[in-house]
């Protein structure tokens, strides 16, 4: 990972060839049944690790229509967008030790949380538990203590992709991210899935990136006709306690990010900031301009007040102990024999376990 692109490329070039359907160059393995066996372990068989080492864990918020969304939720439709968003990515740095890879449960958290009726912090378990449809990057070839990665050669240190699920307590967070940000309410876990999609591989996912105004800083400005977004379809799918069947809450796509991956790199760097190969950072919450869209349960809901219903009458405001989450993701990978073929992420999933807050004495 930390080797530079050349060598991803061919890394993923000498996979290719080996894995090959037809050719010459692919009969090595394809042809050889006893070396198949060998190589090729059936997907059910497989146990997921993560993908790399975190050394560190950044989150940002930048989806436009999100950040707005939950502005006017909180702060009302004058002052959806604080006066920053449009200048500069937003981010803040969560914590590498809680991510987890799919399939890994999570307990419901607690932490202080406002009473509203008597106006005074209880510590309590979580009752708004909630998702963030994410997709998140990994840094490749990181950068050297006071130098910056420039927007134009962001792409050489951007290994590639992951879903993410960044897991988060709405009560928690709400009552302690002033000023400083989120804490306790998110840093309990998230979840990424165990494949890594690397650049090369999304190059015909490639688009135009939505408008930018007001024009970026310099070191944010990159070529809005270079294809600097990518047409990644995402869904999310929740599975209550003691049900057979899930329900699609969500679709969404990743080309709705006003912010950039390379704008995120170029920001994070740009003060000097040393980023290293296994570097995770978080896209934030993705959510279009529709009600189906919306990235998480906050906006699904608006903040609990109206619940959704699921298949076989299941109402859900917030998660509930039991409740897995499912998300997934495809893009566009090009054709083969003239037929569109799509390149799947995987999922990321993840059940909501009970607190286990006073199973073990008092806290």
């Amino acid at each position: 990972m930390g080797m530079g692109r050349p060598v991803w490329r061919e890394a993923r070039q000498t996979l290719q060839t080996l894995l090959a359907a037809t050719g010459e160059a692919g009969a090595a393995l394809r042809d050889n049944k006893a070396l198949c066996d060998q190589a090729l372990i059936p997907l059910s068989s497989v146990q997921s690790h993560m993908p790399a080492t975190i050394g560190d864990y950044t989150d940002f918020y930048a989806s436009k229509e999100h950040a707005t969304n939950v502005g006017v939720m909180f702060r009302g439709k004058e002052n959806a967008l604080m006066p920053n968003w449009l200048h500069l990515p937003v981010g803040y740095h969560g914590r590498a030790s809680s991510v987890v890879i799919s399939g890994t449960p999570l307990r419901r958290p607690c932490g202080l949380v406002l009473n509203q009726a008597t106006k005074v912090p209880e510590f309590t378990p979580s009752k708004k538990m909630d998702i963030e449809l994410e997709v998140a990057f990994f840094v490749g070839v990181g950068n050297t203590l006071g130098d910056r990665v420039e927007i134009a050669q962001a792409d050489e240190h951007i290994f590639g992709m992951v879903l993410m699920n960044d897991w988060s307590a709405r009560d928690i967070q709400v009552f302690e991210y002033v000023p400083l940000g989120p804490f306790l309410g998110k840093n309990f876990g998230t979840t990424i899935s165990p494949w890594i999609v690397t650049l090369d591989a999304l190059e015909e996912a490639r688009v135009e990136q939505p408008l930018q105004e007001p024009v970026p800083s310099q070191y944010l400005l990159d070529n809005p006709k270079s294809k600097n977004a990518f047409d990644i379809a995402l869904e999310v799918e929740l599975k209550p306690k003691g049900e057979k069947e899930s329900t699609v809450i969500c679709k969404s796509n990743l080309k709705y990010m006003y912010w950039t991956f390379k704008q995120q790199l170029a920001h994070h760097t740009v003060n000097g900031c040393n980023m290293r190969s296994g570097d995770l950072c978080g896209s934030g919450t993705i959510s279009g301009q529709t009600t189906d869209s919306y990235g998480s349960l906050l906006e699904l809901t608006y903040n609990g007040t109206k619940p959704m219903t699921l298949k076989n009458g299941v109402v859900r405001s917030f998660l509930e102990d039991g409740d897995e989450v499912i998300i997934r993701g495809s893009a566009h990978a090009g054709t083969v024999d003239g037929k569109p073929v799509r390149l799947g992420f995987g999922q990321t999933a993840g059940v909501l376990l009970p607190t286990s807050y006073g199973t073990s004495g008092p806290v």
